[in-house]
């Protein structure tokens, strides 16, 4: 099992390789892009999952430890407290959300690059010769093909932690009674 598992993880690497090879330098930035952008989703996972719902009980215990609920400064302390959160909620959101254009960004460099080698393939034969441009093309499509992947994969976290985000404020807006 432990072989079948260390073969699969070897063949994942090099496909990885054989990708980067035929796009060329625009196909590492990409995956490094992919990269960040996980471990950008997987931190807000956790932070949602084991950090907020501490942070949340402090804020309801130190509201509830208020004696004063009515007047204009608890008012104001109320939506501190809240916005505090959601400021935390919010965090690398940002961030986030510029990586998952960004992938596809790069792609297209790497296309228009790839184009640029169909053309002076062009040009040093003097005609149109499909194996001289098949290089070019592969690399323009590998590169698009990556950045898309990687760009489509990032939609949705970044989707559900700007859901995630409102919802939450909401109920610990409904939870701090004012």
């Amino acid at each position: 099992m432990y072989d079948a598992v260390a073969r699969y993880a070897l063949d994942s690497v090099d496909a990885v390789r054989d990708l980067i090879d035929g796009g060329g330098p625009f196909v590492l930035a990409i995956f490094l892009c992919g990269v960040a952008m996980w471990t950008l989703a997987l931190e807000r996972y956790w932070y949602f999952a084991r950090i907020l719902p501490r942070q949340t009980e402090k804020t309801i215990q130190a509201w509830k430890g208020r004696a004063d609920h009515h007047s204009w400064c608890a008012h104001q302390i109320r939506v501190a407290m809240i916005s505090r959160l959601n400021a935390s909620m919010s965090a690398n959101s940002p961030l986030l959300r510029v990586l998952v254009p960004l992938s596809p960004l790069l792609g297209l460099i790497g296309t228009v690059g790839g184009m640029l080698e169909v053309f002076d393939s062009m040009a040093l034969k003097g005609s149109a010769d499909a194996r001289a441009m098949a290089s070019g093309v592969s690399h323009a499509m590998i590169c698009t093909m990556t950045g898309l992947a990687i760009s489509i994969t990032g939609l949705y976290p970044v989707f559900y932690f700007r859901s995630r985000t409102r919802r939450e404020t909401e109920l610990i807006g409904d939870k701090l009674v004012y």
